[in-house]
């Protein structure tokens, strides 16, 4: 856990206690109810749409995507305004709009009948949801790059991070369970409620101003002197084209794309996959895809945390590669061992060993992407997570596609090889690269 030492003061002149130290737990419910918002909709269809409306598995899969397209879509206007706002305005219109949203998603199945209908209204209404949410993750990031000392950010970004996956690994379990209960519509509806009541909580307990100059905080501290110089330099807003043109960063949103692949590879066929595929019973297979996702969660404060420890021994520039590189090509082989293996129980072992290295990942990916920007934090993280998405984007619609003319093994097993490739493209990333304005 990112203790509350490692929050940089904010500067109160009448001495009250710092409620910035409030803002890394907070961030974790946002992320956590956020990605329950967003993956609920692949539990509702695996027990009840698809049924209730008779779409196919393809155009369920056209449904999950559509807020995956807008929010990818979303990314590059979100971090200009995220940039223009500041962070915790950022989040708090995230979590407002969202909840209008997911309530409009319940709405749908208590006021259209037909399957064409709930098709067209599932894809527009879960298409605004995805952009309302596009500035979430760069808005997170953004947040622990000005409040975090340096020496902690990539295990506090991995806290947050790591969050969304234990909301992905409750979601089939207690969602599924509130859909037995009260019914699909229902349960969007109470999850809308929870939503405009964590945007009350976080509108009521963070800081009213978020952005201030930190050299002062950071002159003094020896964690990481070359990251607390450079955020000491004063720099000017650029254009997000400047930004998105550096190397380093073309290169890390590439592989962070097969990040995203090999994540919601999981998120959105994991249930489908034991449930229709290996004919096991409904709460067994809720049961057994909620884990890989809890092996990533856990994964992903621990690879932050490694990732800053390494730091001090081999400096940052070497170190940021070490466990995203590791990570993700551990995962890839443990992916392929478990499309070979035959018992359920030892399946989802590998499933969850590999999403567990994937995400050890996250924090050196987010905490780079965010120092390659400079003070642009927000154009960064956002074009950053473009890509990442853009990854995510394929895989609801490529797995049944490909299961469909190979088998479900090959469309599973194609996330290791996009793993492997995302490996690769870490051998050209440096993380001391900032954006410049050209000559």
């Amino acid at each position: 856990m990112c203790s509350t030492s490692t929050l940089d003061p904010e500067s109160d002149p009448s001495g009250s206690a710092n409620p910035g130290r409030l803002v890394v737990p907070l961030m974790m419910f946002v992320s956590f109810l956020c990605y329950v918002n967003r993956v609920s909709i692949a539990t509702a269809g695996d027990a009840r749409i698809m049924d209730q409306y008779g779409l196919s598995p393809t155009r369920m899969g056209l449904v999950y995507s559509a807020l995956l397209l807008t929010y990818t879509c979303g990314m590059i206007p979100g971090g200009l305004f995220i940039d223009r706002v500041g962070p915790r305005r950022a989040l708090l219109a995230v979590l407002a709009v969202s909840a209008c949203f997911v309530a409009l998603t319940g709405l749908v199945g208590v006021a259209i009948l037909d399957g064409a209908s709930a098709f067209a209204a599932l894809l527009v209404v879960r298409g605004l949801l995805g952009i309302a949410q596009a500035p979430l993750y760069p808005a997170c990031a953004a947040a622990v790059g000005e409040w975090v000392t340096p020496s902690r950010r990539s295990r506090c970004n991995g806290l947050v991070t790591g969050s969304a996956l234990v909301g992905v690994a409750a979601t089939p379990v207690a969602f599924g369970a509130l859909i037995d209960k009260i019914d699909w519509p229902a349960a969007f509806l109470l999850a809308a409620f929870l939503t405009f009541v964590l945007a009350w909580v976080w509108a009521r307990s963070t800081p009213p101003v978020a952005r201030r100059d930190r050299t002062d905080s950071l002159s003094g501290r020896r964690e990481d002197a070359g990251v607390a110089r450079r955020d000491s330099v004063p720099q000017r807003r650029l254009g997000w084209r400047v930004v998105a043109g550096q190397r380093s960063l073309i290169l890390l949103t590439l592989s962070y794309g097969a990040v995203g692949y090999f994540q919601y590879l999981f998120f959105y066929w994991m249930t489908y996959y034991f449930e229709k595929i290996l004919e096991l019973p409904p709460n067994i297979s809720r049961g057994y895809a909620a884990v890989p996702p809890l092996a990533m969660a856990l994964g992903m404060p621990l690879g932050g945390w490694l990732s800053d420890r390494l730091e001090q021994t081999f400096g940052r520039r070497r170190a940021r590669r070490i466990v995203p590189m590791a990570g993700m090509f551990a995962g890839g082989l443990l992916l392929t061992t478990g499309v070979f293996a035959r018992e359920p129980v030892w399946i989802v072992t590998w499933f969850s060993l590999a999403l567990g290295a994937v995400g050890a990942a996250e924090g050196p990916f987010w905490v780079t992407a965010v120092e390659l920007g400079g003070r642009n934090r927000g154009r960064s993280a956002a074009v950053f997570n473009t890509g990442g998405n853009a990854g995510g984007l394929l895989a609801p619609v490529v797995t049944p596609w490909v299961g469909q003319l190979y088998g479900w093994p090959w469309a599973i097993g194609l996330g290791a090889l996009v793993c492997f490739l995302g490996v690769v493209l870490w051998l050209g990333i440096d993380p001391d690269q900032t954006p410049r304005e050209p000559d």
